[in-house]
């Protein structure tokens, strides 16, 4: 079954070059386009897609509301934007988005985050953690939630090893354990603490006080 994909960008190029590497792909298929934001949110509601391509910054509606405006359907937001700085990107995920790619990155990574995204994972890179982190350096301290107490001690520590952007890889290296067992971590954490996805963990280990800014 193919991956259906919308592409939301107010550049008719943007949206070709992005149809031409998805569709190229035998696992995929772009169901639609949209050259604003309130395009993008007819198609999403009409075509269902898997995936949706979000820029940020399109006319009439811009991405970040249009992804507030997605927010609990099946479907699931890439933030698209030219910078990889772009001042959106914290809101963008915390409304609802599920990854975030600038638009100059190579096919390959495109085509990773679309896959990796539909099959309900989070697309979290360097540059997204760090702008997670640099918006909570600028708020005031979190109180600590009580959701933290449904966790045990080795999930807080794969929790903490989330929020700094670690994959589960990663977090099975410095742990010392299989990567199966990581996994199987992070899926304990999101049930537990009823998140979406590892980008929502990050920001929730943020807000919860778990992890502060250095």
């Amino acid at each position: 079954m193919s991956i259906r994909v919308v592409v939301a960008d107010d550049q008719a190029m943007v949206r070709r070059g992005f149809r031409l590497v998805l569709d190229d792909e035998p696992d995929m298929e772009v169901v639609a386009e949209a050259g604003d934001g309130e395009q993008a949110v007819r198609a999403v509601r009409t075509f269902a897609p898997d995936v949706a391509l979000m820029d940020i910054r399109m006319p009439n509606l811009n991405g970040l509301e249009a992804t507030r405006r997605l927010a609990g359907l099946p479907t699931r937001i890439i933030v698209l934007t030219t910078f990889d700085l772009d001042e959106y990107v914290y809101e963008a995920l915390r409304a609802g988005a599920a990854g975030f790619l600038t638009k100059e990155a190579p096919a390959e990574q495109l085509i990773e985050a679309v896959r990796v995204v539909a099959a309900g994972d989070g697309m979290l890179t360097p540059g997204v953690t760090r702008r997670v982190i640099e918006a909570f350096a600028k708020a005031p301290l979190p109180r600590r939630s009580p959701a933290l107490d449904t966790l045990t001690p080795r999930e807080l520590e794969v929790l903490r090893l989330i929020a700094r952007g670690l994959s589960n890889a990663e977090v099975a290296t410095e742990l010392f354990i299989s990567d199966t067992t990581a996994k199987t971590h992070v899926s304990r954490i999101l049930t537990k603490l009823d998140l979406r996805d590892r980008i929502q963990a990050v920001i929730f280990a943020y807000e919860s006080g778990l992890v502060l800014p250095s």
